[in-house]
């Protein structure tokens, strides 16, 4: 929902996510503590949090925050299981995304893991340009390699990589988590992965073959980084995803007739607001 420029009411949002709550799914990103200004979007966050009921869902809320401010607030929700972090291995994306350097995103990263040990959070670190960076800052899997190397040594327990403009490729996916989850077993890797229409399968399989279970989806794709250089680029779609885990075999503990109605829902809160 955060790149809809037009506000969708309160209410509306506490409908459609509390139909994702019944669908069964381990974790819900459901809003952001951020700054109004950055994300007009997202300012609701507080007022969506109070009116959600979560007497019957077994699924963690998650929220994204992009500073030690954003964390405080999170903090103070006891419904709230995660933070999500977006940390960025290019210099350039991290100052688009969180307007710091990679330097200090590092303090701040620090001082977020010092508020979620002290309140019982779990930190979710996004590993930004995980799998290529089309700004020209230098990449490769070991700087990759490095970078998760600082993070586990910082205490971060729960890291995704994160595809954030769709260029990833089944090698580098498959060549990195099948290095890096060997050698990290504290760690939970995840994959957030951004896709173009046809490409979804193969990104999927690589993740899943190379030991990743944590993925991350949006219905039908919605919310693609508006920094994509091509605009059919957008997140993993959750249908895929699941479709994709039913012919593994793989028991995902959603409802079926739980995700049709999540996925209505969608249909027409993003018909409506666009």
């Amino acid at each position: 929902m955060q790149g809809i420029r037009t506000f969708i009411p309160t209410e509306r949002k506490v409908y459609y996510l509390q139909s994702l709550l019944r669908v069964g799914f381990d974790t819900l990103d459901f809003g952001s503590f951020v700054s109004p200004k950055a994300i007009p979007q997202m300012q609701d966050t507080a007022e969506v949090l109070a009116s959600l009921d979560l007497s019957a869902t077994k699924s963690k809320l998650l929220a994204i925050i992009a500073n030690t401010q954003g964390a405080e607030t999170a903090a103070l929700h006891p419904e709230i299981t995660y933070l999500g972090f977006p940390f960025s291995i290019s210099e350039n994306f991290q100052m688009r995304n969180t307007h710091k350097t990679i330097a200090q995103s590092l303090v701040t990263l620090q001082e977020i893991l010092n508020i979620a040990e002290r309140s019982g959070k779990e930190v979710v670190a996004y590993l930004s340009m995980g799998f290529g960076n089309p700004y020209g800052d230098p990449w490769n899997v070991d700087i990759v390699a490095e970078w998760t190397e600082t993070l586990a040594n910082m205490g971060i327990r729960i890291l995704s990589l994160s595809d954030t403009v769709g260029s990833s490729t089944p090698d580098v996916i498959t060549y990195l988590f099948s290095n890096l989850i060997p050698k990290y077993p504290d760690i939970e890797f995840g994959a957030h992965l951004h896709t173009v229409p046809d490409r979804w399968f193969e990104k999927i399989d690589a993740a899943y073959n190379a030991g990743c279970r944590r993925f991350d989806g949006a219905i039908q794709g919605f919310g693609g980084c508006p920094m994509a250089k091509d605009e059919l680029t957008g997140n993993m779609p959750t249908e895929k995803l699941l479709s994709y885990f039913t012919t593994q075999k793989e028991d995902t503990g959603t409802s079926p007739m739980g995700f049709e109605s999540s996925y209505n829902e969608a249909t027409k809160l993003f018909g409506e607001f666009h």
